[in-house]
């Protein structure tokens, strides 16, 4: 009896928990669904929401004003498609950026809110005959055939936030926050953020484009993953990581191949890339309160040439791993190159590896000419605050060993690139690209009035939605106080019977509290968190699956 009590009070929890979540939804003034065959602007002064899969058809151009909000409807994995040959225009400003994000209300948003942005184009991938379907189950066509156009463009990604996104339609075929499918270098992809994504932030599939000032913040899987033979130039990108949060494929800062196999298909992947700080969940050598699917801070594999300049990779369980005959050839071959970077957070036998025999891929990193560094700690790189997962400040300081040593003397750092004197994303002497435009607390930003509802939501008896859902094995719960006084937070499955307490402690208001549940010891299934106090108690639903 008293276990059907504790079972029915955690139903009734979440059940009245459901009902206010669908009263707070977001208002919209819009609803955009289907196809978009002639051109369309979206005006800042109204809220628009994506239900479905929303396709952009040639000839049409979708143009969107600075400081709109488009939300992803949830029901309907709402996704934005811009196919071969039509054009998004989403030109934003550092006042006014344009935000994609999820729908649900301040506190309860989740990685797969809704699906994600999709752009396709003419330009080369090297799948034989040239066209591809991009992954995600959208069914829609990438490349540019027989006659492809490197130069071609589809628009304008500038100021531009995408939160909340990244959908698995089937497993390894998922919709990530930023799709790129054959996209030309006509195209304009900078200032741009993904943020609590539930697969990759940013994914390059063939094609020329460029881009620089990208920001992949606490998603799930990779941060930027190219194939299929992409060939463009990526200039300032920062990576921060949730040490909780990693998909169970094996989350990378970067992840790239030529193909899904390994083939030498032509044009080879090779990204051309400098001044990117990538941050792990690691922020020392002996922390061991990361999910344990992180993998690699650079996983470059299947005949992929990827080359790295003047950057920062730190705080991963390895930190490069060079994977594969071919990979071993175009280092040894200098067509794969690491060069004038710093490489951090080192444990013994896992930092610069190899899986190829008779390869000493740390020796090849050490090369002098290349000009890179390794150090063992993250703390040793001296950037500011770079682990803060609330305010980062990945800048480095005045002694940094980033403050310099970065060098644009290779000739593969044409003129798109800016030359620089610090390896990473940012000057020590300047100011961040990011400020002004970027959201590091999207959770508590009330879009239908512009205002940031932390301060508020810490002062009220809450328990959030859990970080990510479904989640294998390990997953965040976030809750605030209303009052000082004895908590406890439980975990329950779904017969009502108690599986675990993470707190039971006399604890503070006024404070964000974040909590790692680990669940590997327990089976799959549906499972609910109880946070309670003398007055007070909440319950939420949450998916283990392994």
């Amino acid at each position: 009896m008293k276990t059907s009590k504790i079972l029915l009070s955690i139903l009734l929890g979440f059940f009245l928990s459901v009902e206010v979540l669908l009263a707070q939804l977001a208002p919209v003034d819009s609803i955009i669904s289907g196809n978009i065959n002639s051109n369309v602007t979206l005006s800042s002064s109204k809220k628009y929401l994506l239900r479905g899969f929303v396709n952009v058809n040639p000839p049409a151009t979708i143009t969107i004003e600075p400081g709109t909000i488009i939300y992803g409807e949830k029901d309907s994995k709402g996704t934005l498609i811009i196919n071969r040959g039509a054009k998004i225009i989403a030109n934003g400003t550092r006042q006014r950026p344009i935000v994609f994000t999820s729908q649900m209300p301040a506190g309860q948003r989740n990685a797969g809110d809704w699906g994600g942005i999709i752009i396709a184009g003419n330009a080369t991938i090297n799948v034989p005959g040239g066209v591809a379907t991009i992954e995600g189950g959208t069914g829609t066509l990438y490349g540019g055939g027989a006659n492809p156009n490197d130069d071609d463009n589809s628009g304008i990604l500038r100021y531009v936030r995408i939160e909340f996104p990244g959908i698995a339609y089937l497993p390894d075929n998922e919709i990530n926050g930023l799709t790129l499918g054959g996209v030309g270098r006509g195209t304009t992809i900078e200032y741009v953020q993904v943020s609590f994504c539930g697969d990759d932030a940013f994914e390059w599939f063939g094609g020329t484009v460029n881009a620089r000032y990208l920001i992949s913040y606490k998603n799930v899987d990779d941060d930027f993953d190219m194939d299929f033979g992409y060939k463009g130039n990526l200039q300032f990108g920062l990576a921060i990581r949730d040490p909780n949060i990693a998909d169970i494929s094996g989350s990378n800062g970067f992840e790239t191949d030529n193909d899904g196999t390994g083939t030498y298909n032509s044009p080879r992947t090779l990204p051309v890339i400098s001044n990117f700080t990538i941050i792990g969940p690691m922020p020392d050598t002996s922390f061991t309160q990361f999910n344990p699917n992180f993998r690699r801070g650079a996983h470059i594999r299947r005949a992929a040439q990827t080359s790295i300049y003047n950057s920062i990779v730190m705080g991963f369980p390895v930190g490069l791993l060079l994977d594969g005959a071919a990979v071993r050839f175009s280092a040894t071959g200098d067509t794969l190159q690491i060069r004038n970077s710093i490489w951090a957070g080192l444990r013994a036998g896992q930092g610069i590896t190899t899986n190829q025999t008779g390869f000493n891929a740390q020796d090849w990193f050490d090369t002098p000419s290349f000009g890179n560094r390794r150090y063992v700690q993250p703390s040793q790189v001296g950037l500011i605050d770079p682990f803060n997962l609330s305010n980062p400040n990945p800048v480095p300081n005045a002694n940094s060993p980033a403050a310099s040593g970065a060098s644009f003397s290779n000739p593969r750092l044409s003129s798109f690139f800016t030359q620089t004197t610090y390896v990473g994303a940012f000057d020590p002497r300047g100011q961040r690209w990011d400020e002004g435009w970027a959201n590091y607390n999207p959770q508590f930003t009330n879009y239908a009035t512009g205002v940031d509802e932390f301060d508020y939501a810490i002062k009220s008896f809450e328990l959030f939605q859990n970080y990510p859902n479904p989640f294998n094995p390990s997953t965040s719960i976030s809750f605030t106080l209303s009052e000082n006084g004895k908590t406890t937070l439980k975990i329950f499955n779904s017969l009502g019977q108690e599986i675990k307490t993470l707190i039971d402690a006399e604890l503070e208001a006024g404070k964000l509290y974040n909590v790692n549940f680990n669940a590997e010891e327990l089976p799959s299934g549906v499972y609910y968190a109880q946070l309670k106090q003398s007055k007070n108690s909440k319950v939420i639903k949450m998916v283990l699956a392994k």
